[in-house]
């Protein structure tokens, strides 16, 4: 019988977090390859980008199924399921000969890593409430942002030394790791299951229910408002810092993780802070600092400070921001769905990610000679998300004190 981790220490909040960590491993440990990919594969900038934005199309399709799953048949044989989707598509990435292949690879990995995402969110709304659900998400977003902090690096080192296919071999090799350490140690932790069965109109039912709570839809619309402006940033970073600021790979895997530092250390203050401050004064700090971070860089654009330092200074701003707001946003939309927390966690990241993607795709298509596209995008990310703070503060405030 494997030996499973206890409920409530700091060990599987570590192995919750590095599960959440093949997601955006997946997504930004690949990103100085971009060029390479394009010249090896025949393809424009716009459909490289394309395998961002069709990943994350499959990890928001992927999200839809898999928390009413585990709500009926427990978060651990649904995990194992996942990873093995995961594997699947990491294979076909690292072999693809063709960009087609490639996107397809993408969806099927991203459907595989989604599962990843949702099912430790659902994991933690079983085992903790109210401000102590906000910390925990905090812990694991913290020790989760190691990846976004490591992949760029880790991701220009391989495409330097081994060329882009390099990047999927080392994809598939944590996928591995991953599904050994489920097996091994993850415990269940439903207590409840969902009696009805998992169907089309199950699921609507329930999704039905959650979009029926105005705090529900407040802290979704600022959950996207933070993956729209992130995945501005992923899905143009490459080509603006590489191709119009002339970084190396190596170099702009640098420049990302200083920028994506500014994550981890908004995620440690949340964790530090939410308990005595509160879920929404935490958020609204947040906020305040992801707006800021977008003007700051728009601004630097209009007095034409053009170098990329600049852009990426205002980024970590965003960031830090981001790390106070979104582990935040995503406990307040789980809290009033206790017994239905994997289909809850399903909703947020279908919604989230559909939203980024959008956004991605949008700024493919526009990208040109300027970073004015990623600027405008940023900003008005950071500054939409204060807004619906600021208006839905009486809808939030009813719901956590229920």
């Amino acid at each position: 019988m494997p030996l499973m981790l206890r409920p409530h220490t700091f060990a599987l909040t570590a192995l919750l977090a590095l599960l959440t960590g093949l997601g955006p491993l997946s997504v930004d440990m690949y990103l100085a390859s971009f060029p390479e990919i394009g010249r090896v594969l025949e393809a424009t900038p716009a459909q490289v980008q394309l395998t961002i934005s069709f990943y994350l199309v499959g990890f928001a399709c992927g999200q839809v199924i898999y928390g009413p799953l585990s709500d009926r048949h427990g978060r651990r044989p649904v995990m194992l399921g996942a990873l093995m989707l995961y594997l699947l598509g990491s294979i076909a990435c690292a072999l693809a000969p063709s960009i087609e292949i490639l996107l397809a690879g993408r969806v099927l990995q991203a459907a595989g890593a989604s599962g990843a995402i949702v099912l430790p969110r659902a994991v933690a709304r079983d085992l903790y409430e109210g401000p102590h659900l906000a910390r925990e998400i905090s812990r694991m977003a913290t020790i989760m942002s190691v990846a976004p902090l490591m992949a760029p690096v880790i991701g220009g080192v391989l495409q330097t030394a081994f060329g882009w296919r390099s990047n999927f071999i080392v994809l598939l090799a944590c996928g591995l790791i991953a599904a050994c350490v489920v097996w091994l140690l993850l415990p269940e932790t439903v207590r409840q299951r969902a009696p009805e069965r998992v169907s089309l109109m199950s699921i609507l039912r329930s999704y039905r229910t959650f979009l029926g709570e105005p705090s529900f839809i407040a802290h979704l619309a600022i959950v996207a408002c933070c993956l729209g402006g992130l995945f501005a940033w992923i899905s143009t970073a490459a080509f603006v810092l590489q191709e119009l600021y002339g970084l190396s790979a190596l170099a702009f895997g640098v420049a990302f993780t200083i920028g994506s530092a500014g994550y981890m250390l908004g995620t440690i203050i949340a964790g530090r802070v939410v308990v005595r401050w509160g879920v929404n004064r935490t958020m609204g700090s947040g906020c305040v600092a992801m707006a800021a971070g977008g003007l700051v860089m728009v601004a630097a654009l209009a007095l034409g400070w053009t170098v990329a330092h600049v852009l990426v200074l205002s980024m970590a701003i965003y960031f830090i921001g981001m790390g106070l707001v979104l582990p935040q946003a995503q406990a307040g939309a789980l809290m009033p769905f206790p017994n239905r927390a994997g289909a809850a966690s399903s909703l947020v990241g279908f919604i989230g990610q559909t939203s980024a993607a959008a956004v991605g795709a949008m700024l493919g298509h526009v990208l040109g000679t300027t970073a004015w596209p990623l600027a405008l995008a940023v900003a008005a990310a950071g500054m939409l998300a204060l807004t619906i703070w600021a208006l839905t503060r009486t809808v939030r405030a009813a719901a956590l004190h229920r």
